[in-house]
């Protein structure tokens, strides 16, 4: 750290949501924030389920609390996996605090938004991140949506009551088992990827036709269908929403695909709007006893008529998967990539050793929910600019104890 930087407490906090497995920070990743000067606090046990004991964090110079509140009360910046709309109620986050997870913007209230102005928070939501090059090491969406795509392809063949690779013995051929992937983003390519490996018959759709190419380059066939999708994909390479005209024709177009499948593997998503139904109830009865989907949009409403979330549902011989945080399943790995991309978003909001709020910076304007008392929130056509003058908002050693990172108490909440 350069002269006349300040030391930044870290926060790690245990996490609160059911079944999740993650942890924000490891202790690897932590070892290089405190090479950079600062220091860091670990709730006791916060990363046991994703196999990080007290003694690692100790060992990388962390100090571990054995109260989850001592890290909101003391924290400058706090990391956490989940955070603001995830929980039912509002962590205990102190005035002052600067807050950088996967938020949920899309689902956060007005009322949780206004009390986390009203405490001062700063909070970056890592779904936000701008998909530009100088982004990519800090894309939490990306990087959990590919193991996403990957665990999807492993559930659906311990699932699927057949082999998936193509084999030759004495007692026959057994014919690789057919896999459909349904949208062709990160997790997507993922998952053709992963079955491909596996030894599938794998086939990919996308409504934006640009992504054939990456399809094919991974061994699987593109499924080319007779639709008009000019402008179907956003400036950043997000899928736009279509009219209802075209969601019935495709459903037409794809009612053959899906019943010839083995494995169905959904992951078709719209940022900030209900994931668009392409999978009928109708189609599944075409599929044969014993088929399997995974529907990884079911969190936003599933691609498939029948899916519910976090459930199992059978119907006529189909069983159907909504799982809505199989990155939790490879806790370990998720850990360390979401740790990287809080890193490398830690790193661009520090200059010179202290915490600088920049709005000329597309990540930190597109990714800050609320700052400087209030609600930002440049994801909503409504969202507000801040009133940044003619400087970038500094926070560095003040006499104010409002401006120093952790001062102050809240109510507690989660």
């Amino acid at each position: 750290m350069r002269t006349g930087a300040r030391v930044v407490i870290i926060g790690i906090p245990t996490e609160t949501v059911a079944n999740e497995r993650r942890v924000s920070l490891v202790p690897t990743v932590a070892e290089q924030i405190i090479d950079l000067g600062h220091d860091i606090l670990v709730a006791s046990g916060a990363g046991e389920p994703a196999d990080f004991g007290d003694s690692a964090y100790e060992s990388a110079g962390c100090e571990v609390v054995s109260e989850r509140a001592d890290v909101f009360e003391r924290a400058d910046v706090v990391l956490q996996v989940n955070g603001a709309a995830a929980g039912e109620s509002l962590d205990p986050y102190s005035e002052g605090q600067i807050v950088i997870g996967q938020l949920g913007p899309y689902d956060v209230s007005d009322d949780t938004l206004a009390e986390l102005a009203e405490r001062d928070v700063s909070a970056f939501a890592l779904e936000l991140i701008p998909r530009i090059s100088r982004a990519q090491s800090m894309d939490a969406l990306s990087s959990m949506a590919s193991l996403g795509g990957y665990q999807a392809t492993l559930m659906g063949a311990t699932e699927l009551p057949k082999m998936l690779p193509m084999e030759m013995t004495a007692a026959g051929t057994i014919r690789p088992a057919d896999v459909f992937v349904i949208g062709a983003g990160v997790a997507g390519l993922k998952a053709i990827a992963t079955s491909e490996r596996l030894g599938g018959y794998t086939r990919g759709y996308d409504i934006r036709l640009e992504v054939k190419r990456e399809v094919e380059s991974l061994g699987a066939d593109f499924v080319e269908l007779d639709l008009e999708t000019e402008d179907s994909g956003d400036q950043e390479g997000y899928a736009r929403e279509m009219d209802d005209e075209f969601y019935r024709q495709q459903r037409k177009e794809l009612t053959r695909v899906v019943a010839d499948s083995d494995i169905v593997i959904t992951t078709a998503a719209i940022p900030g709007q209900p994931a668009p139904e392409l999978v009928t109830t109708e189609m599944i009865e075409n599929m044969d006893s014993g088929s399997v989907i995974i529907d990884l949009s079911a969190g936003t409403g599933g691609n498939c008529e029948p899916t519910e979330a976090d459930e199992v549902v059978h119907h006529e011989g189909v069983t159907i998967h909504g799982p809505t945080n199989l990155t939790s399943e490879v806790s370990h790995t998720a850990s360390q990539q979401l740790s990287n991309n809080l890193f490398n978003f830690l790193e661009n909001l520090l200059e010179d050793g202290n915490i600088v709020f920049d709005f000329e910076d597309e990540i930190i304007d597109s990714t800050l929910l609320t700052h400087n008392g209030t609600v930002r929130a440049p994801h909503r056509d409504d969202g507000g600019e801040p009133d940044t003058g003619d400087e970038p908002d500094e926070q560095t050693d003040t006499d104010d104890p409002a401006a120093t990172a952790g001062a102050g108490e809240a109510p507690d909440a989660e």
